[in-house]
């Protein structure tokens, strides 16, 4: 008798504690699921507010006007239309240039009593390219221009802009980089500034474009 009360007594306790231990297994199943789905709901979101996030153009290149008249006209001097005819030897896909994509935009600042040169300079590059010029921002614009260039309207693009030497250090920097000098030399005017983002980084190289004699390497 006392060893089938302990056998049943064994029995009752083994079903006592069994509901308990199982309630407590489905707890952690249920929570380790529930972990899981908000780690992985993080993760959705963060990828989506990543991807919402307006892209920049894959490249910008930035360069000065060509040449200008001593005079203070506002014109391109003589050697400045001859640099604007040979922008597409540097640009153009037939040129193929390392280092110098064919851009697919086209700004520059916008004409002024001061100066026609940002337009006058791209102007045979864009008809050798088939491109409209956007020359909408005005020189001390150039803070809309960069705002406009990262809004996404033109992600993945490759972008040129001809600029004045006084707001192309600020332009650079409104558009990411950091100038690889400031102010740009008065005298130069074979350089550019190509800006490229990838992944989210942003980097800056000064490069030749070496398309008249005396042109920098």
């Amino acid at each position: 008798m006392i060893g089938d009360a302990e056998s049943i007594g064994s029995r009752e306790s083994g079903r006592s504690s069994f509901p308990g231990a199982s309630k407590r297994s489905r707890l952690h199943r249920y929570g380790a699921l529930f972990l899981g789905l908000w780690i992985g709901l993080i993760g959705v979101y963060a990828q989506s507010a990543d991807t919402m996030k307006p892209q920049p153009p894959a490249t910008i290149l930035l360069i000065r006007h060509a040449e200008k008249m001593t005079d203070g006209n506002e014109d391109l001097s003589s050697a400045g239309f001859d640099r604007a005819g040979l922008l597409p030897k540097a640009f153009s896909p037939a040129a193929g240039r390392p280092g110098l994509p064919t851009p697919q935009v086209l700004f520059a600042a916008r004409i002024s009593s001061h100066s026609n040169r940002s337009v006058q300079t791209i102007t045979p590059l864009a008809q050798a390219l088939h491109l409209p010029i956007d020359d909408r921002f005005s020189d001390h614009d150039y803070q809309a221009l960069a705002a406009a260039l990262l809004s996404g309207q033109y992600a993945g693009k490759v972008v040129l802009i001809a600029w004045h030497r006084g707001r192309i250090p600020q332009l650079a920097a409104a558009l990411g980089a950091k100038p690889p000098y400031d102010p740009w030399p008065e005298q130069q005017f074979d350089r550019i500034w190509r800006i490229d983002y990838s992944n989210g980084d942003v980097t800056i190289q000064d490069l030749p474009y070496s398309i008249m004699p005396g042109d920098s390497k």
